[in-house]
């Protein structure tokens, strides 16, 4: 018999640390709401050495189910590998013999940052208390931590997807000290068609019984919201990928030993299922509902006169790029945010199969994008 899913699966406080370190916030995050969020425990993990005058620090930014294990192998406290392993390291495209590199978990998530399955100062778990949070709140806290570590300004800051609205939520937002930026399959605005798709996931969510208005986390194995926290990644991982991707792979066959006419799966849906399995045992629903929201919320021109004047004053140098088969955060997007920087120029468009997924799966390309930014900064 499988073991039941937990009812979150995000971390526990009782497992291994791995190569995680925390700062914990010493006064209470004020939110765009206009609350706070006490007692906001900051979880990342680096690599390299920082430079006596600050001058070599790189901040990595990670995705909606990513966390601060950018770089290294699977081992306790991390069952994964590094989600950018083969950019992160000595020689690499981010050099740790030259830069010092940063990747937090983003606060809200489920991976050592303050989250809906963390506990209150009062010990208790969030849960459905948890305050809605905006891109601009995570950059918040990510500055923070900048501060804790005693870096006065980043030499870049990158990041993908989720991580690409933060990235780019730091230059408009921080600017002075945003020293270069880069950009991957992010938009300047979340736009409708975004907002639907994860619309459908957070409804997929709360509509699993074992939601139970997002206070769950105590419940016990099999009975959290694993269903719709399944769901939802099947939702969102057919907008990770390609429509070629999936015809080449899978087309019209069936599942081994299934028939699909009598009730067994084709081999796209078996797929679909292994990665709603996998998910459902790392993640925490109210994580992704958090994340997502905050995703569909993105829009860096808002209460600042719009994106046109917004990102005017973003003047760095930077680099914006696309994947070319990207159906979720389509390269228009991109070439939209390429004209609008100031130091930027023409979009970069990295050549994959796999669709928006591209900037984790082609390391290759995206590596060259890092070493054009990193260089530039360099000269």
């Amino acid at each position: 018999m499988p073991l039941l899913p937990p009812a979150s699966g995000g971390r526990r406080e009782e497992d291994p640390p791995g190569h995680r370190r925390w700062v914990t916030l010493a006064d209470a995050l004020p939110l765009e709401s206009g609350t706070t969020l006490p007692g906001v425990r900051m979880a990342y993990e680096t690599w390299g050495r920082l430079a006596p005058d600050g001058s070599n620090a790189v901040l990595v930014l990670h995705a909606l189910t990513g966390d601060s294990h950018a770089a290294g192998p699977a081992g306790p406290g991390h069952p994964t590998a590094g989600w950018w392993d083969a950019l992160i390291g000595p020689g690499r495209a981010l050099d740790t013999d030259r830069w010092f590199v940063v990747a937090p978990n983003v606060l809200g998530g489920c991976q050592g940052s303050t989250g809906p399955s963390s506990r209150r100062p009062d010990g208790a778990r969030w849960g459905a208390g948890f305050p809605r949070l905006t891109v601009r709140d995570q950059v918040a806290a990510e500055a923070a931590l900048t501060d804790a570590l005693g870096i006065g300004r980043w030499a870049a800051v990158i990041g993908g997807s989720m991580g690409g609205m933060r990235a780019l939520e730091w230059a408009v937002g921080l600017p002075d000290r945003t020293g270069s930026l880069l950009v991957l399959a992010a938009p300047a605005a979340s736009s409708a068609e975004q907002i639907a798709w994860g619309s459908l996931q957070v409804s997929a969510i709360r509509g699993d019984p074992g939601w139970r208005e997002g206070d769950y986390h105590d419940a016990p194995p099999g009975a959290g919201p694993h269903r719709g926290l399944g769901q939802a990644r099947r939702i969102a991982h057919v907008t990770y990928r390609s429509e070629a991707e999936l015809a080449s792979r899978f087309g019209r066959a069936a599942q081994d030993g299934e028939i699909p006419s009598r009730g067994g799966r084709y081999q796209v849906e078996s797929y679909l299922d292994h990665h709603a399995a996998k998910l459902v045992r790392r993640f925490d629903a109210g994580s992704y509902v958090t994340l997502t929201e905050a995703m569909t919320g993105h829009d860096v021109g808002r209460g600042r006169g719009g994106a046109v004047r917004a990102l005017r004053g973003a003047r760095m140098p930077a680099l914006i790029a696309g994947i070319d088969s990207d159906r979720l955060y389509p390269p228009a997007q991109q070439a939209e945010l390429a004209a609008l920087l100031p130091g930027a120029d023409r979009p970069r468009i990295i050549r994959s199969p796999h669709g928006h997924d591209g900037f984790l799966v082609e390391t290759a390309q995206v590596g060259s994008v890092v070493r054009e930014l990193l260089d530039s900064v360099r000269s």
